[in-house]
């Protein structure tokens, strides 16, 4: 069911955050024959209205631990333009040093405490974070972002398990979009219901269809619930994306899915309804000022230097203080 709240905040904002994140990711797909960008790319354009509805609920002190679809949840927690793009470049001045690329972004200025090429690994990084805000006694909320395929991994269970038990202020965020690279959540299996998995384990848990209203006010709710101390929740939304597993293109001549399944998908597009919201003059005004920034973000990237060599020595282990 819509949330009604939610309409009213079909803002400038909210269509700057969403269309700045698919259009980052179209130019990403636009440069990415070139070999300018050294990285491989897992694209969110589709996906963008969880990342950013769930980040729209949180405060600055707040955490995110991102899996290597990170594009979307990078930016909507405020992670530096310029250097994302730039750490796909390979560049010095990208956010780990020209050293991660696309699946290791990381701004913990903003408090983006970095993704992973590893399937589930993040997971448990963001209940061992919680569990120490919790003995510290800060009132922070941790959100893991993930997707369905993660949930096969051995660690979701043991995760959700100790967060549940230590009544953890940490939400997880299944951005399930029905696919584990080539696989449907249906053939991997016989119970598909990810939320239901982890109200098992004691956590409140919600499946939330990809209606950006229904996003914005769940998102809302489950975050609120965390800071009264509720404990830990999961909301296991679902998505679909648009592009390839990797790679900016489409890949419906390999059989595994239909363009006519994606259809419905792309005539809910959060994108477009939250900019057709606006006035014409908002929203040409927004697109602007958007287009000027990702330019300028590319144009960083291209500039920057490459790393030195002793760049591969740097960060390697921890340095004494």
């Amino acid at each position: 069911m819509t949330d009604s709240r939610a309409h009213s905040r079909f803002t400038p904002d909210l269509f700057r955050d969403l269309y700045r994140i698919r259009r980052v990711e179209e130019e990403i797909a636009r440069i990415y024959p070139t070999d300018k960008i050294k990285s491989p790319v897992h694209l969110s354009i589709g996906q963008e209205a969880i990342a950013v509805a769930v980040c729209r609920a949180l405060r600055p002190e707040d955490i995110v631990f991102l899996s290597y679809r990170s594009h979307a949840g990078y930016l909507a927690k405020g992670g530096d333009l310029r250097a994302m793009v730039a750490e796909l470049y390979g560049k010095a001045t990208g956010c780990a040093k020209g050293k991660g690329g696309s699946m290791h972004l990381v701004d913990t200025e903003h408090n983006v405490m970095g993704a992973s090429a590893v399937v589930g690994t993040t997971i448990p990084h963001a209940v061992g974070y919680a569990y120490a805000m919790q003995l510290r006694r800060e009132p922070r909320v941790v959100v893991s972002f993930f997707g369905d395929g993660a949930t096969d991994e051995g660690v979701f269970d043991e995760s959700i398990n100790f967060a549940a038990l230590k009544h953890l202020p940490i939400l997880f965020v299944c951005e399930n979009n029905g696919y584990a690279i080539h696989t449907r959540q249906q053939q991997r299996h016989f119970v598909s219901n990810i939320a239901e998995r982890a109200r098992v384990r004691g956590i409140a848990s919600e499946v939330i269809d990809d209606d950006l209203a229904t996003l914005l006010g769940r998102a809302e709710d489950a975050v609120a619930s965390i800071r009264r101390g509720e404990g830990p929740r999961l909301l296991e939304c679902l998505t679909y994306r648009w592009k390839e597993h990797v790679g900016p293109g489409e890949d419906f001549h390999l059989g595994y899915r239909t363009r006519e399944e994606a259809e419905p998908w792309y005539a809910r597009d959060a994108v477009r309804l939250s900019g057709e919201a606006l006035s014409p003059e908002d929203r040409s005004r927004v697109i602007d000022e958007v287009e000027k920034e990702i330019a300028g973000a590319i144009a960083f990237a291209e500039e920057s230097p490459f790393p030195e060599r002793d760049e591969l020595y740097r960060d390697v282990v921890a340095e004494a203080r």
